[in-house]
């Protein structure tokens, strides 16, 4: 496979904690041909992250999913455990530290002062908002969350979470910065614990627990459904689409049909949000945005033909 050529220097992106968040970052990051310095304070952490990395592009290219060898990678990862190395020059600092406002706030600190003003200064953070641990410093309009699925070099969505005081024009810029590595930002539009990609996770969870804990169903009968049922589609089209494309007239008749079930399930666990009509006439009206009714049935065949290509790719057996 050729090897994408980088003909301008990239922006240095730095990324504090080299765990496993920090480590795959440094893989989305210098796969996309940045130069990347990856700090960490541990120096048996410092000395595996380079192995492991390589390990992690070896895989990709077995995959077909690297268009360079992993030395290639490697090459572009400085590993320092010097803090004021690795926010030299940089465009973005990625802090992927555990979940402890104490640590968070103490990083965010030293970053603010040892980084260019003009760095975006983002936090990897699950569930802890900037406005936590940013609120006080003098450049906290730079401050941000950058929230990824994990793996993020495989699952490239990442929610990009500003605060209160956030400067738009940085969270523009975090978003162009991940794009152009091939990553998938959206915009959180204010900070809520554990911003979307937990709260749907969890909403799931929590209803996965109650129906073992019922006596519904079992850990692996639970785990088979959303597998190879709600995953499947999941993986290609999201729940408003997925209701979308399954009843005829869209996303206003699914509400209209089954709403009011929903209503009960929802209070049935203490959970009183029904879909009112101004609700359902807003999501209507967005997904109305993106597939006029009269392109329902050709994005039905759509589905169903990438449905086939999935459970043909899955009978495939693992190489």
């Amino acid at each position: 496979m050729s090897q994408p050529a980088h003909e301008t220097m990239l922006e240095p992106i730095a990324i504090v904690g080299a765990g496993s968040i920090g480590v795959a970052f440094a893989i989305v990051f210098t796969r996309a041909g940045h130069p990347v310095r990856l700090y960490d304070p541990d120096a048996q952490m410092r000395a595996q992250a380079p192995d492991t990395l390589h390990a992690r592009a070896s895989d990709l290219a077995a995959a077909g999913l690297l268009e360079e060898k992993p030395d290639a990678l490697v090459a572009r990862l400085l590993v320092t455990g010097d803090l004021s190395v690795a926010a030299q020059d940089v465009a973005l600092v990625i802090e992927c530290a555990p979940e402890r406002v104490d640590i968070k706030q103490a990083l965010f600190t030293e970053l603010d002062r040892l980084t260019p003003p003009d760095a975006i200064l983002a936090s990897a953070s699950s569930a802890l908002p900037a406005s936590r641990y940013a609120t006080d410093l003098p450049g906290r309009a730079r401050c941000l969350v950058a929230h990824p699925g994990n793996p993020p070099y495989l699952i490239p969505v990442i929610e990009i979470v500003p605060a209160p005081f956030t400067d738009p024009a940085a969270a523009d810029r975090a978003q162009a910065l991940f794009a152009a590595a091939g990553m998938l930002p959206i915009r959180v539009g204010k900070e809520v614990e554990g911003f979307v990609f937990n709260r749907l996770q969890g909403a799931i969870l929590r209803e996965a627990y109650c129906l073992v804990r019922d006596g519904v169903a079992s850990v692996a009968d639970i785990d088979t459904v959303v597998r190879e049922g709600l995953g499947m589609r999941w993986s290609l089209i999201g729940p408003f689409e997925t209701v979308d494309l399954n009843t005829r007239g869209g996303i206003a008749s699914h509400a209209q049909k089954m709403g009011p079930a929903y209503e009960r399930m929802g209070a049935e666990r203490g959970q009183h949000d029904p879909w009112t009509s101004d609700l359902v006439a807003k999501v209507d009206g967005e997904r109305r945005a993106q597939l006029p009714l009269d392109q329902w049935e050709v994005r039905v065949a759509w589905r169903d033909r990438a449905l086939m290509q999935l459970v043909a790719a899955r009978r495939k057996p693992p190489a």
